[in-house]
């Protein structure tokens, strides 16, 4: 089982989505922003760690608002979705295809990692 962490960040109405890079496994699907927690590494840290790696910012780490656990063909994910705001810095493209900001309403116009389903369908309901 992979532990990996991810951040629901929001600005006003919308919530930030990135896509991974072609040659990575899923490419060009989209995704929150996040990844594998490291061996002793707490999953608050993680994800901090891996938004200054991929997205030049520091996070504020708020409470957790969902997690899911999802087999892949290739590997079985815990997945951890945090609530996070940008303390500093402008989101850039350090490892994504793209970064979008979008509504929940928007969501069916993309096409995301199998393990965010739940999620959305989450984000989808407590929006209405």
């Amino acid at each position: 089982m992979t532990e990996v962490v991810a951040a629901l960040i929001w600005d006003r109405n919308k919530f930030m989505i990135c896509q991974r890079p072609a040659h990575k496994a899923r490419g060009l699907l989209w995704e929150f922003v996040g990844g594998k927690v490291e061996s002793g590494e707490a999953k608050e840290q993680a994800l901090i760690r891996e938004c200054q790696e991929e997205l030049a910012v520091t996070l504020s780490v708020g409470d957790v608002f969902m997690d899911v656990v999802h087999e892949y063909p290739d590997l079985m994910v815990h997945l951890t979705l945090f609530n996070a705001t940008i303390a500093e810095g402008v989101p850039q493209k350090l490892e994504h295809n793209d970064i979008k900001w979008i509504t929940p309403s928007e969501i069916p116009n993309y096409n995301f990692c199998p393990a965010d389903e739940e999620i959305l369908k989450e984000i989808i309901d407590s929006s209405k």
